[in-house]
């Protein structure tokens, strides 16, 4: 059996302390990863259907082979993993804002991912998802103005309940615009929220795609004993 408890990296950053833990759950008798941000839980290997359905979802909806990928928000690693599965996909790029949490599937800590950054397929780039919407270079600094089959993000709790103020922006028909830029022209963007469906953000989405979707995600809850529910919200098409 495991240790109880166990802080296995700390880091301050820009946007506060952040920090990776694995603690014995003793109702489940499992390890569980954690991801805290100062006092604040951003992520939970308890949890991660939403972020798995934010993959297998917005993937369903991009047709062909040989697909171009962008992950925004590197986490826990299970939105990229789910990416992977799909072998229609032929390159992924994960864009996270801190050098910390890369360095964590780089070190191989989290043993449900640990195949993800020895995939030929993954390229790691740390970087501001938010600021690269806004410029004219993109997300692939080596590959300026490249365009991807799917991007697929997961930063925010919501797209009203932001980490930083400078992210707002993405949410809005003018945001929205100018991630579209860096999407082929079948492509999908699709966003993970833990709130339910938002009706003016649905329709951000569907002034600036021809399609956009808000799917309801439900899971068991092992700490209530009940069930919880994340929004995945899908959009293509110009």
């Amino acid at each position: 059996m495991s240790a109880r408890f166990e802080e296995l990296a700390w880091q301050e950053t820009p946007i506060g302390a952040i920090s990776l833990r694995r603690r014995l759950d003793p109702a489940l008798n499992v390890d569980v990863y954690e991801v805290k941000l100062g006092d604040d839980f951003l992520m939970s290997s308890l949890f991660t259907v939403g972020e798995i359905e934010l993959a297998r979802r917005g993937l369903a909806e991009v047709p062909g082979t040989g697909l171009d990928v962008v992950v925004g928000g590197l986490g826990l690693g299970y939105t990229a993993r789910a990416v992977l599965e799909d072998e229609r996909v032929s390159s992924l790029l994960v864009v996270d804002a801190l050098e910390e949490v890369i360095g964590w599937h780089e070190r191989r800590l989290l043993p449900d991912v640990v195949g993800l950054s020895a995939d030929r397929r993954t390229r790691f780039q740390c970087g501001d998802f938010f600021a690269m919407v806004e410029s004219a270079t993109g997300f692939d600094p080596m590959a300026p103005q490249r365009r991807f089959h799917a991007i697929l993000l997961d930063v925010d709790h919501t797209p009203r309940h932001v980490l930083h103020p400078s992210h707002a922006t993405l949410y809005t028909t003018t945001g929205l615009g100018r991630l579209a830029r860096y999407l082929q022209p079948d492509g999908v963007f699709a966003v993970w929220s833990d709130d339910p469906p938002d009706a003016e953000f649905l329709a951000a989405l569907s002034s600036t795609f021809a399609a956009a979707r808000a799917h309801v995600v439900r899971f068991p809850n092992p700490i209530t004993g009940g069930e919880s529910a994340n929004t995945i919200y899908t959009a293509s098409g110009r």
